[in-house]
């Protein structure tokens, strides 16, 4: 039978980046397959990858006043609209709002809900007035919600321990995969690596560590900065791959530590395999995350991690694959800088781990666990 699924994020580029092969997938079931986000009509990927693209006005802003006023009721046109056997809702502010939208409507027949929560807005590490605050918002959208799906294994626990829908239409997934074909390690060449060093006028002597994500205060790359300079080790370079608001402020950093010749703010890149098998190890020192796809990445091309002990890398850096220290303690990750640099056979081991577990998240078995989600729900629904 064709089915009718509606998958919702807050912005296209998501779409794009995550859930394209679930598209590909379904489709090729014979299901029609439609998205909808904020100006999702000018993705040309996402035109091309959907049946239907619908567009929506609301912004990541959580205060944005479009969400009630406008996007409410064009969300249940278009449902009503699409006649939808199941919509699949991502992202925090998409997921509320649509939820919402639905559980509004009039219909004889509403569509099927399912939720994958790429990481609560609440966690053991937040504050306690926006934990409760949060907390209180998915108790509220789980009264319209007929599945979620958690991406590790502390969202899980929560989901169950707060109730947030009955224990069995609670799934987890290992996060929502990736191509480990994408990153294999026969896609970068021993030449590509010499160009970036050359890019980066790193010699012989010089050690290369990575940091793949958005500047962002929750990714607390200042930390890095901060370790960087106590580590003391003008040989150690620093490079930072992607862009965001607090990039001027980290650059201003940078100059006031007297880092500016070991630290390299590389903007968007588009060749993040080659970047992460140029480096040592990778960086990620957030204190909120879901399951952080830039670890995954430097697992698929065997390249350890130093993470910080927070879900989601937690998840992914036990039996062995790299270094926890806890968030903000840039001492301990000076530590752990060190330890990898002077230690390069466990540090290829770390490598070689990550690269093993990696398997467990290839995009296509978590595919299949979306397909036996989708069928006990759409079971419910014929």
């Amino acid at each position: 039978m064709a089915y009718k699924i509606l998958t919702v994020t807050t912005i296209p580029e998501t779409m794009e980046a995550f859930l394209t092969p679930f598209t590909r997938y379904f489709r090729h079931l014979g299901w029609q397959v439609d998205g909808m986000a904020s100006n999702i009509t000018h993705n040309s990927v996402c035109v091309a990858e959907f049946d239907c693209v619908w567009d929506v006005q609301w912004s990541r802003n959580p205060l944005d006043p479009r969400h009630l006023i406008v996007a409410v009721s064009r969300i249940k046109e278009i449902i009503t609209q699409g006649n939808y056997d199941l919509v699949h809702v991502h992202t925090p502010i998409a997921a509320f709002v649509t939820r919402y939208a639905i559980s509004q409507l009039k219909i004889k027949q509403k569509p099927q809900v399912i939720y994958t929560a790429h990481g609560f807005h609440f966690h053991q590490l937040g504050n306690p007035i926006t934990n409760f605050i949060f907390l209180n918002l998915e108790k509220l959208a789980g009264s319209w919600t007929d599945y979620l799906i958690t991406i590790n294994r502390e969202d899980e626990a929560a989901a169950k321990k707060h109730r947030l829908l009955p224990a069995a239409r609670i799934f987890y997934t290992p996060g929502i995969g990736l191509d480990p074909h994408k990153y294999a390690l026969n896609q970068v060449s021993e030449s590509q690596i010499n160009a970036i060093h050359q890019e980066l006028g790193l010699t012989s002597e010089d050690t290369l560590l990575l940091c793949v994500a958005e500047f962002t205060p929750r990714k607390r790359h200042r930390d890095q900065l901060i370790a960087l300079k106590k580590l003391n080790r003008p040989k150690v370079h620093l490079a930072f791959a992607g862009d965001g608001k607090i990039r001027q402020e980290l650059e201003q950093l940078t100059q006031k530590l007297g880092l500016q010749s070991q630290v390299h703010f590389l903007g968007f890149r588009q060749d993040i395999p080659v970047l992460i098998r140029s480096s040592i190890a990778t960086l990620l020192t957030s204190q909120q995350e879901g399951l952080p796809r830039s670890i995954m990445e430097a697992f698929c091309l065997a390249i350890p991690v130093i993470g910080t002990k927070i879900r989601g890398i937690q998840d992914l850096l036990a039996d062995n694959c790299g270094l926890l220290v806890e968030v903000g303690d840039t001492d301990a990750l000076a530590i752990a800088i060190a330890q990898m640099i002077d230690n390069p056979e466990k540090a290829f081991q770390m490598g070689q781990n990550g690269r093993q577990k990696i398997a467990s998240y290839d995009v296509k078995d978590i595919i299949k666990q979306y397909a036996d989600i989708y069928n006990q729900a759409l079971s419910k629904h014929e």
